[in-house]
């Protein structure tokens, strides 16, 4: 099993090594001129860039869980009103852009409660667009866990609620972190949109530094680096979960 995985890995890495390596030949091979020196006076834009996106994307991450399990809880309320009001926002999130949902925030929202900080308004708005996602995940991971763990709990004499915080969250929230991991990644990248309000997040800092140098090719290059240094530890780490989940769920089956 151990060389099965250290061969996969080897596998793996050296099919990326050698994608990268034709890539870079083909870039190098091209009549194209490069000049990476000329962004080297911008840096501190992609260092500023950078640093905001991290917040954004955190804070906006933190909104969504606590809004997300809010939204799941009601998907899966008694209460038909509660239900087919969750189940509108969640509709209505994920069946409408980001860059939509963003710029109605921006340009309308804060505009009509004269709100002017364009952090805030982006992240809130990122923070809610996570929650339609977030709250399906937690719904997703509650129903997951086997229904005779609540006629267990019943029979025990704990109540809905009890039931819900000691038997089935504890189980649900293990199944939960590697999607939530994946959703986290996927909010990094969707902060890249932020720039369509003028706030100074990585794409925005990639833009101002093509247009002032007029290397568009390189300024937006060093970006897509930047942002797969965040994500790709971030993937690292989900499938790393996935299968520590998968293995200790065999073992719970097993015993």
């Amino acid at each position: 099993m151990v060389r099965s995985r250290l061969r996969g890995a080897l596998l793996q890495i050296g099919m990326t090594l050698a994608v990268v390596a034709v890539l870079v030949g083909l870039l190098l091979a091209s009549p194209y001129r490069w000049n990476f020196k000329a962004l080297l006076p911008y840096r501190a834009l992609y260092w500023n860039g950078l640093w905001l996106t991290i917040q954004a994307s955190a804070l906006a991450f933190l909104i969504g869980m606590f809004l997300g399990v809010w939204v799941g809880i009601a998907r899966g309320s008694r209460n038909p009103i509660v239900r087919q009001l969750a189940t509108l926002y969640v509709e209505t999130i994920r069946g409408t852009p980001f860059l939509v949902q963003v710029s109605i925030a921006y340009f309308g929202i804060a505009v009509l409660i004269n709100f002017n900080n364009k952090f805030w308004v982006g992240t809130v708005a990122l923070g809610v667009f996570a929650a339609a996602y977030i709250g399906e995940i937690l719904r997703a991971g509650i129903e997951s866990v086997d229904p005779g763990q609540r006629e267990a709990a019943r029979s025990l004499g704990l109540n809905r609620a009890q039931t819900m915080r000691a038997i089935i969250l504890p189980q649900a929230v293990r199944r939960m972190i590697p999607p939530l991991t994946s959703e986290l990644i996927s909010l990094t990248k969707e902060s890249s949109l932020l720039y369509t309000i003028g706030l100074m997040e990585l794409m925005e800092a990639a833009r101002r530094v093509g247009s002032a140098t007029f290397r568009q090719f390189e300024a937006f290059l060093i970006a897509a680096l930047i942002y797969l240094s965040l994500t790709v530890p971030l993937s690292i780490l989900a499938r790393r979960l996935e299968d520590r989940l998968a293995r200790g769920e065999r073992k719970g089956v097993h015993l």
